[in-house]
């Protein structure tokens, strides 16, 4: 069947030749391969990657050029482009083209061409890596930056509306609504008072008489709080209000577009120093990098390292990337999550405090003490206090976040045993597979599965008294996986999170699903919850993975960090925190020669930080 429908293929196009981004491309976006198929999508890992969306017809072509690499030209019919949508060889993603329709038989058509032809899968690619357009400082570069300028520690951002989480983190560029702004005035005056008021090193006082005291003021503080030299007009202009009032220049300043946003203008060594300082630091530029901006020492590839490696030394490291953890890992979330006190009565807010501070050990201990990163996954030890190490069932430590061994039957391993992952991911009475298979797809393997169409109810239906209770696999099994219309996403995921069922939604360890049902409102008042323990079947695997077989989440750890796709969004996740957007094509040149230094380094974060700065900046 499929060598006759390449027949007629073949004279299909011998009598009308294909029109790539016409007839067949669209036949890949009905089918909605994009939804998989992208740099963040579940099959990252393919040799098939859709261009962005709004590509230019000649960006379009380009990708169909590149679809040779997925063609059989010794024998087209074995082509993965053919029998891969069409499920003949089996396919994550499932049946997307229909075995014998018109789809195929333009699917084939293209695939003829390119069996014919000598196609180049190369494309044109920008190599223009550093952060597109204009960035706002975050509020934690804002009060880090105040601090730095002018030593006030009052944080002022705190009073600033909230900031939105855009492609996983809060630096992506955002929008200043007009409330934000009128913070940043409200700020910018109480910052302006309090500076003249109570003095700081930063506002020298002028002397009677003094010469060119205020154009030096104005030279020198412009320089710190626009992190580039003064025009000559903005000199004057400064100067001019300075003779007014000191308090008005430093307001002005303060409140200008050049102090609240990091733009591209400016000679290129100042824009480097600002890169490295809002990279690594999360602040403003110190005077050592502003000294070697102005010598030309940052516009070498050897003087960006040097600073970069100097600026790693600094504690101010320390906090920036301690900030990056906690927005990769969203720490918010365990923050506000909620559990319901009758099941779970030891879950609270410093037992919540206690699992962040976890997680924030275990990757301080990685990243400065110079070990594998990867060891994220799978360390065989943790940090806990007194109360996490009841709830885990270890050994008290000797003091609070001491470093504590798992013992060698323990089902436990790096974040993946962490009350923050587990508690994060799980919902107020009972745990969610498909949330966690969700959490570790998306932050870290870097891939976003689809949402669901619109209109599906994805919510389980409720325990209910006297009816036969059900583990959360089988209640799953029935309502996703069983359901054509669910099951081609809810594969990627629950599978996954079916393998870390053995830990409740607080993150306690139990060998059965242990289950209350609580009468219903409606019920009469004598009716008493039922308890259950049920078996559990955690048997698990990694869709797109290749013998990803797992039943805990030890096994899980291992796998990932051992994965390529999961070692690569390490570094995805650091490009998109610092560059503060998503990929795009012309990043991923970057992206490999970073995660090639990343690898040989043996997988130390700061070499990666250290690439990433150096790489970004040439």
């Amino acid at each position: 069947m499929m060598r006759l429908l390449l027949l007629g293929a073949a004279s299909l196009w011998a009598a009308a030749p294909v029109d790539f981004s016409r007839t067949v491309y669209p036949v890949f976006e009905k089918a909605n391969c994009r939804g998989c198929h992208t740099h963040d999508g579940v099959a990252s890992a393919t040799r098939v990657l859709f261009p962005a969306e709004g590509a230019t017809p000649g960006q379009i072509e380009a990708f169909g050029r590149r679809l040779a690499a997925v063609v059989d030209r010794g024998d087209p019919a074995a082509s993965l482009l053919l029998r891969k949508p069409t499920n003949r060889i089996a396919h994550t993603g499932g049946e997307r083209i229909r075995p014998g329709s018109d789809e195929e038989k333009a699917i084939a058509a293209w695939v003829v061409h390119l069996a014919r032809i000598q196609a180049d899968p190369s494309a044109p690619r920008s190599m223009s890596h550093v952060a597109h357009g204009v960035r706002r400082l975050t509020h934690a570069q804002y009060d880090n930056t105040v601090r730095d300028l002018l030593g006030d520690q009052t944080r002022p951002a705190l009073q600033f509306p909230p900031e939105d989480f855009i492609g996983g983190f809060k630096t992506h560029a955002q929008t200043i609504p007009p409330l934000l702004a009128e913070s940043y005035m409200s700020a910018a005056s109480r910052l302006a008072r309090n500076a003249v008021r109570f003095g700081t090193n930063a506002i020298p006082r002028c002397q009677t008489g003094e010469a060119h005291c205020e154009e030096r003021f104005v030279r020198e503080f412009g320089l710190r709080a626009f992190r580039t030299p003064l025009s000559e007009e903005e000199q004057a202009a400064y100067v001019a209000l300075l003779r007014k009032s000191p308090l008005l220049v430093i307001e002005a300043m303060l409140g200008s577009p050049s102090f609240l946003l990091r733009t591209k203008s400016g000679p290129a060594g100042f824009r480097a120093a600002s890169f490295l300082s809002y990279t690594l630091w999360d602040t403003m530029p110190d005077g050592e990098l502003f000294r070697a901006a102005g010598a030309g020492e940052l516009d070498t590839t050897a003087g960006i390292e040097k600073q970069a490696r100097r600026m790693l030394a600094d504690p101010r490291a320390r906090a920036a990337a301690g900030e990056f953890t906690a927005q990769w890992l969203r720490f918010d979330r365990l923050a506000a999550s909620v559990k319901d006190r009758r099941i779970y009565p030891e879950f609270s807010a410093p037992l919540a405090d206690a699992m962040a501070e976890e997680t924030r050990r275990l990757v301080q201990h990685l990243v400065w003490d110079n070990r594998s990163f990867m060891e994220i996954f799978s360390a065989d030890f943790t940090f806990v206090n007194a109360e996490l190490a009841r709830l885990y069932q270890l050994p008290a430590p000797s003091a609070p976040f001491a470093r504590v061994a798992y013992p060698s039957d323990s089902e436990r391993a790096g974040v993946l045993g962490h009350g923050l992952f587990l508690a994060q991911t799980g919902k107020p009475e009972e745990t969610s597979p498909t949330e966690r298979g969700l959490f570790v797809r998306e932050h870290f393997l870097c891939q976003q599965v689809p949402p669901p169409p619109p209109g599906i109810n994805s919510t389980l239906p409720p325990f209910l008294i006297g009816a036969k209770p059900m583990t959360n696999r089988e209640r799953l099994t029935t309502l996703h996986l069983a359901n054509p219309t669910c099951a081609g996403c809810h594969n990627l995921v629950d599978p996954i999170g079916f393998g870390l069922e053995r830990f409740d939604t607080v993150g306690r360890w139990s060998a059965k699903q242990r289950l209350t049902v609580f009468p219903t409102k409606d019920q009469r008042r004598n009716v008493k919850p039922e308890y259950h323990e049920l078996d559990l079947d955690t048997s698990a695997s990694v869709a797109g993975i290749p013998d990803s077989a797992f039943t805990t989440a030890r096994q899980l750890g291992r796998i990932l960090a051992a994965n390529p796709t999961c070692q690569k969004c390490v570094v995805r996740n650091w490009f998109r925190y610092t560059m503060g957007r998503q990929e795009t094509d012309a990043d991923q040149s970057l992206i490999d020669a970073v995660f090639q230094d990343f690898r040989r380094s043996g997988f130390r974060f700061q070499e990666m930080m250290v690439s990433m700065a150096t790489r970004s900046i040439q």
